[in-house]
C-alpha cells in the first residue's frame, strides 16, 4: 500500500515538474522570463531577532540602508517564501513586519480558483480569511501574493463554518516556520 502511494506522489510530482518547465518555457517566450538573483537584487541578511524575542511578529536583521534596504522591500525565506515587509529601516539594521503579524492585512488570491481575497495576520505564522459560503476552498490549497510569479504565502489548514453564518472562515498556515530560519533575503 505505502509502494503504491510513494509511485502516485511520484506521478504527482513529475506531472508537476513538467507543468513547471511548461509555466517557464511560456514566460521566457512572452518575455516575463524570471531574472537570476544577483548581488544587485538580492540581499542576503541574518537574523538578528525572532519573534519569541521581538514584539509580536517582527524580525529584526542585520542589515540597514547602508547596505541597501529600502521600507516596503520584499523579505523572503528559503529563497521564494514571501514572510513579510520591511517596515523601518537603521544604517546597519531593519525590522521586518511579518505577513502574519496580527491584524496585517495583505492582498492574495487562492492558487487555482483565482478569487482575490484578503488574508488577515493571527500571528506566530497564521492567517484567516473570512468568505462568503459560495467559495469553495479545501484543506490543502494554497494563497499566493498577486503577480506573475506566484508566491506562496500560506496553506489552508482548515475550514469553519456555521450553517447559520453566510460566511465562512479559513484558517492557514506559513510554509515555512520563522523559528528554525537563521537568514533571510530582501528584495
Amino acid at each position: 500500500n505505502l509502494k503504491s502511494q510513494l509511485n502516485e506522489k511520484k506521478g504527482l510530482m513529475e506531472n508537476y515538474n513538467s507543468v513547471l518547465a511548461e509555466n517557464v518555457s511560456l514566460k521566457e517566450i512572452l518575455g516575463r522570463k524570471k531574472e537570476k538573483a544577483t548581488a544587485e537584487n538580492i540581499i542576503l541578511s541574518a537574523i538578528l531577532a525572532k519573534p519569541n524575542q521581538s514584539p509580536y511578529d517582527t524580525l529584526i536583521i542585520d542589515t540597514g540602508a547602508k547596505q541597501g534596504i529600502k521600507i516596503g522591500d520584499m523579505v523572503f525565506a528559503l529563497g521564494d517564501i514571501p514572510i513579510g515587509r520591511v517596515s523601518i529601516v537603521h544604517p546597519n539594521s531593519s525590522k521586518v513586519i511579518l505577513f502574519s503579524n496580527p491584524g496585517e492585512k495583505t492582498q492574495a488570491i487562492a492558487s487555482g480558483k483565482n478569487i482575490s481575497i484578503e488574508i488577515i495576520g493571527r500571528g506566530g505564522g497564521n492567517f484567516e480569511i473570512i468568505l462568503p459560503r459560495d467559495f469553495t476552498l479545501a484543506k490543502g490549497d494554497q494563497v499566493v501574493l498577486p503577480g506573475i510569479f506566484p508566491y506562496v504565502l500560506g496553506i489552508i489548514e482548515a475550514i469553519i463554518s456555521d450553517p447559520r453564518d453566510p460566511f465562512i472562515k479559513a484558517l492557514l498556515v506559513s510554509p515555512v516556520n520563522i523559528q528554525e530560519l537563521k537568514f533571510v533575503e530582501v528584495e
